[in-house]
């Protein structure tokens, strides 16, 4: 069986390694054997000998091999892509879910059945498009986003585990010294943190982003966005915690998030709908090559590039947005713009070459028009 691993061009990687290439930041991760440091591909630190390194497509995939996130690179912050984006819808779900926190309390057959396929399918599936387990994959995000707690908040040690989403302060420990070979708090760098309450990250994503279309698309429908600032209460039934989240974008690449809340359990679920309300795994360069093939998209997609699909709060269990499509009008046409046909009818919603539900794409027409 042919896995994603199997179809990185290992010569290639080492390319963009050798010249820091941002465009291949998150697409694959550079093992460095003499070391037992992995690394993404704009990694400052001086680049190894060929031969001391291999790729594989995901941080999971590393860890699975026995390789330990790098220090300087900080894996933790490349944006969320792995060379299965658009080639599996239920890889994309079962992540989505672990990411909110499935396997932390339950396992990869109640895992499987929420995905409507076999256990040893599942597997399958995430060894052919990820290079490693479910577990392994649940095990990674832990850790990293961990890592990004302890770079970027004051949190204790024990919050941070909670957060995370640990099972205890002592599986804590004993997985980040096992990793790093030291203590999780000997991670932390004191620096300046932002004044405020509530815990503050960035989440990356990978530019062009159009911001005008994203916001004012949410805010038609109905949520609350006052300027750049989308904003949300929490509550425990949805949620698992009250309080609120905010998402502000800042730097490019960057989205800024604050999430209040009364329990920290409740935080990676907060994030993955954050995630999801944005589209921040979304691949513009793959999205543009593929849909600008159809002549009627091509200088839609070149005047508009970086669009991104609003997603809901709630995971209602559907395909992944990628190839999600609503207008039966369009199913024959839209076949040659897989795995991306949501994208091609969005780029048509807003140009006034497609009727969108609720008002969405005269709001989105206007913002283009701004």
């Amino acid at each position: 069986m042919e896995t994603a691993a199997d179809r990185l061009d290992q010569e290639a990687c080492y390319r963009a390694v050798l010249t820091r290439d941002a465009r291949f930041d998150g697409r694959f991760f550079g093992c460095v054997k003499t070391t037992g440091i992995y690394c993404r591909p704009v990694c400052p630190a001086r680049t190894p000998r060929r031969e001391n390194m291999r790729f594989v497509v995901s941080a999971a995939a590393a860890e699975a091999a026995g390789f330990r996130a790098c220090l300087r690179c900080r894996p933790e912050t490349a944006p969320d892509l792995g060379a299965w984006r658009g080639t599996s819808n239920t890889v994309s779900r079962a992540l989505s879910l672990i990411e909110a926190g499935a396997l932390d309390d339950g396992d990869v057959d109640a895992l499987a059945g929420r995905l409507g396929v076999g256990e040893r399918q599942l597997r399958r599936l995430f060894r052919q498009h990820l290079g490693a387990a479910p577990v392994s994959v649940a095990q990674t995000r832990r850790v990293l986003l961990a890592k990004a707690l302890i770079h970027e908040t004051d949190l204790s040690m024990a919050q941070v585990a909670l957060a995370a989403g640990f099972g205890s302060v002592r599986r804590f420990n004993e997985t980040f010294q096992a990793l790093y070979g030291r203590a999780p708090s000997a991670l932390r760098r004191r620096a300046e943190r932002p004044a405020g309450r509530g815990v503050r990250l960035t989440l990356s994503y990978r530019p062009p982003y159009d911001w005008p279309v994203m916001l004012a698309a949410l805010a038609a429908r109905g949520d609350r966005v006052e300027g750049r600032v989308w904003s949300r209460d929490l509550d425990r039934a949805g949620d698992g915690a009250t309080g609120f989240v905010t998402a502000t974008p800042g730097d490019a690449g960057r989205l800024s998030v604050c999430v209040e809340v009364d329990d920290l359990k409740a935080l990676p679920g907060v994030l993955a709908r954050v995630r999801r309300i944005f589209d921040l795994s979304a691949d513009p360069e793959a999205i543009a090559r593929d849909l600008s093939a159809d002549p009627g998209l091509r200088p839609l997609v070149e005047a508009r590039p970086g669009l991104r699909l609003p997603g809901h709060w709630v995971d209602a269990g559907e395909d992944a947005p990628s190839d999600r499509l609503d207008d039966e009008a369009l199913v024959e046409r839209a076949e040659h713009w897989r795995p991306w046909r949501a994208y091609g009818a969005l780029y048509l919603e807003i140009n006034g070459l497609l009727s969108a539900p609720e008002g969405c794409g005269e709001v989105s027409r206007r913002a283009c028009a701004a």
